[in-house]
């Protein structure tokens, strides 16, 4: 039965692997865009503050917005490196 099992367990292991790893960056991708809205309104929200004389405020919203773009870059990276392991052979 051993001498079965362990092909059996390879083209099983095999065919999952397949399953992640498809190189498909639509994930990261819509996490990139995600993050991007929503710095854009930050970048619209801190212009509306300069505009009325608020410049305290208006960069500390900037800072938000480009925390918000380097998280979600980095999220997205997160996710395209995930994504490419899963493809990789086991050791």
């Amino acid at each position: 039965m051993n001498h079965y099992a362990k092909p059996v367990l390879m083209a099983a292991f095999i065919a999952l692997a397949g399953c992640g790893g498809t190189g498909d960056d639509a994930a990261a991708d819509a996490v990139r865009d995600n993050a991007e809205a929503t710095a854009d309104v930050l970048d619209n929200r801190a212009d509306m503050l300069e505009d009325q004389g608020l410049e305290n405020q208006a960069d500390a919203v900037e800072n938000q917005a480009e925390a918000v773009r380097e998280a979600g870059e980095n999220k997205a990276d997160a996710i395209d490196d995930a994504d490419i392991n899963a493809s990789a052979p086991a050791r």
